[in-house]
């Protein structure tokens, strides 16, 4: 692609990371150091520990995941990493307050006196000073369920419901859906993919974090009409449980099974996850992108994603992708 398709500099670079826990708090922790007007849209399904009590007891959206993407958000400075240690901060009692994460409480709290999820959201946004905006991907607590062949029984498929135990499951997950199966997007999640630049997909637990953002079905028709370049990060490291024995080409298999529409414009892999045969550069150009391999760990063994690595990366892609388009291979 031309280099005129480079942003102007007054203009900050408008990117959407979609996902939930850990692999989305990585994302955005990586992509606010960056000159971007940043969304998170944030998978709502989580029905263990503080959020599925809170989610049980109020009916409101499991708050859990939302929490993690806010305190991901927040500066490096004094009022940045005191309110990121609070809203993170779980409370250890022989009572009923015992586990419960005061984000999670404060969102709850929150979203009872203004009885808007996205309006609440913001206001904890503005009460931290986020760095970019959260929302949830559906208005709605929804449910994961999922296809298993379990270990003890090969051969059969067992239905299991639940995030927590899609997660903990002890069999080979085939596949997930959704409980409703076509719930309502967030308007503003929907609004914020069509007007971005880059979004990104990725990592975290693949069926139960990234997966079910591609099944709510207005999200998934704007990430496939949106003009924004797709860009797939792709774990260090097998989640026990849930994606046991998968390789990086196995994640990519699941993931066009459940959005065969979707095209990725890049993936990006660390180095120790592809296969030297070339079988992961050839399955994502069949995805209509190219491979980008480069160290994003925190150290060679570790599972979890370096921020400052993550968005050097991150920065570089946004602009090759601005200059290139798709196509190539690349490896820094």
């Amino acid at each position: 692609m031309s280099a005129t398709r480079r942003l102007p500099p007054q203009r900050a670079r408008r990117v959407v990371a979609l996902g939930g826990g850990h692999g989305l708090a990585a994302s955005l922790s990586a992509l606010r150091l960056l000159p971007t007007d940043l969304t998170g849209v944030v998978t709502v399904a989580d029905n263990g520990g503080s959020s599925g009590r809170l989610r049980d007891e109020l009916g409101i959206l499991p708050p859990g995941d939302l929490r993690m993407a806010l305190a991901a958000l927040c500066g490096d400075d004094q009022w940045g990493r005191t309110w990121a240690d609070v809203l993170q901060h779980r409370f250890r009692t022989e009572g009923e307050l015992h586990g419960h994460a005061v984000g999670n409480l404060l969102i709850a709290a929150v979203w009872e006196r203004l009885g808007d999820h996205v309006a609440g959201l913001d206001l904890v946004g503005r009460l931290l000073g986020a760095q970019g905006r959260v929302l949830p991907m559906t208005s709605v607590p929804i449910e994961i369920t999922a296809e298993v062949v379990m270990h003890d029984q090969p051969g059969e498929l067992t239905t299991i419901r639940g995030q927590v135990e899609v997660a903990s499951t002890d069999g080979d997950v085939v596949s997930v859906s959704l409980e409703p199966s076509d719930p309502p997007a967030c308007p503003e999640a929907v609004e914020a993919i069509l007007a971005a630049d880059d979004v990104v997909i990725g990592p975290g637990s693949w069926f139960t974090s990234v997966i079910p953002n591609l099944l709510v079905p207005e999200l998934r028709d704007a990430l496939v009409r949106t003009s924004a370049k797709r860009v797939l990060v792709l774990n260090l490291a097998n989640q026990p449980g849930e994606t046991d024995g998968f390789t990086a080409e196995t994640h990519l298999e699941v993931l066009a099974a459940h959005a065969p529409e979707l095209d990725i414009d890049v993936v990006l892999a660390d180095d120790r996850v592809v296969d030297e045969t070339g079988s992961l550069d050839a399955m994502v150009k069949g995805l209509g992108g190219r491979l980008v391999r480069t160290p994003v760990a925190t150290s060679p063994q570790s599972d979890q994603h370096d921020s400052l690595r993550l968005a050097a990366a991150f920065r570089r892609i946004f602009d090759e992708l601005d200059d290139r388009g798709r196509g190539a291979t690349g490896r820094w």
